[in-house]
């Protein structure tokens, strides 16, 4: 997992809550990053918390948070759009969609197009600019099978390397398909154990049929099954529409979240360099109704031998 460095302990006297601009830190202490996303009993973004209000764990163990926010970080993005041939009628409307979304970057923001069938296809590379952004969407095409596991590797790639060291800047895939992998070279438990290595969330828009025809394809089930793992893993949303007419409202909802998350950041009391899981819980102990959505854990850093 990528983790930004962080050197604040002992220069800052407290959390800061609302800073003028995105905080940069300087080389030295690791702190694990975390965006989460946090919801009321009516799915409704809770956005009047501070940083006394959560309480982060990590194997069961409380932890101090060095970092907190509630600023509209920057963001990177990756939007991933199905070209297979069995996208072709919904292409269009999911084309209108997907525009409609990257008008919401601010100049500050930047997003990379990517087309997938049997090979992704970068149609442009990160650029805050509305026009090139929408034109590269235009050009996506529907032909040939879905290599859904390789387009997601490479975009897990491509986004990391984002992440500028001492930035706090939020990374997001966003991924639109109708949900069979039918061409990848990568394997799903690839896809699954690259993402658990980041700090990028993974927004699945899954696009399907008769759901009773869904539920008898395996293969459709096993596409199901690995985008819902992979939001979960990351602190993202997997979405189901029922019909392409619920797509700008799905696009709309990655589009809010992304605005209202919260950042913070702890360093881990567990200094041993083992590279084991580290499982993470983050709950707001006074309001009961309340969901918060993170990833779920990372990879503590591995001891390295000498030479």
């Amino acid at each position: 997992m990528r983790r930004a460095a962080l050197l604040l302990l002992a220069a800052a006297p407290a959390i800061a809550q609302t800073p003028q601009r995105p905080p940069t830190f300087e080389v030295g202490i690791e702190v694990i990053n975390l965006n989460l996303s946090v919801t009321d009993a009516r799915n409704r973004y809770v956005t009047d918390l501070t940083a006394k209000d959560f309480a982060v764990f990590e194997d069961g163990i409380r932890q101090e948070l060095s970092l907190f926010t509630h600023e509209n970080l920057p963001i990177s993005m990756a939007v991933l759009i199905d070209g297979s041939a069995s996208m072709d009628e919904k292409l269009p409307t999911a084309q209108a969609a997907a525009t409609r979304f990257v008008k919401t970057l601010r100049p500050e923001d930047a997003a990379e197009v990517i087309q997938f069938n049997d090979r992704a296809t970068v149609l442009h590379e990160f650029t805050s600019d509305h026009a090139e952004l929408e034109a590269a969407i235009r050009r996506t095409q529907a032909s040939g099978p879905t290599a859904l596991h390789n387009a997601l590797y490479i975009a897990l790639k491509e986004l990391g390397k984002q992440k500028k060291a001492g930035q706090l800047r939020r990374l997001a895939i966003i991924l639109l398909t109708d949900g069979e992998d039918t061409a990848s070279l990568v394997t799903d438990e690839q896809v699954l154990e690259l993402a658990r290595k980041t700090e990028i969330n993974i927004y699945s828009i899954r696009l399907a049929g008769d759901r009773a025809a869904d539920r008898l394809r395996p293969a459709f089930s096993q596409a199901s099954y690995v985008l819902t793992a992979l939001s979960k893993e990351t602190g993202g949303q997997v979405f189901f529409p029922a019909s392409l007419n619920e797509l700008e409202s799905v696009y709309d909802r990655i589009a809010e979240e992304l605005r209202t998350q919260y950042s913070v950041g702890y360093v881990s009391s567990n200094r041993r360099q083992d590279g084991k899981w580290r499982r993470i819980v983050v709950r707001v102990p006074d309001r009961e109704s309340i969901t918060v959505r993170h990833k779920l854990g990372y990879y503590g850093p591995a001891n390295r031998p000498a030479g």
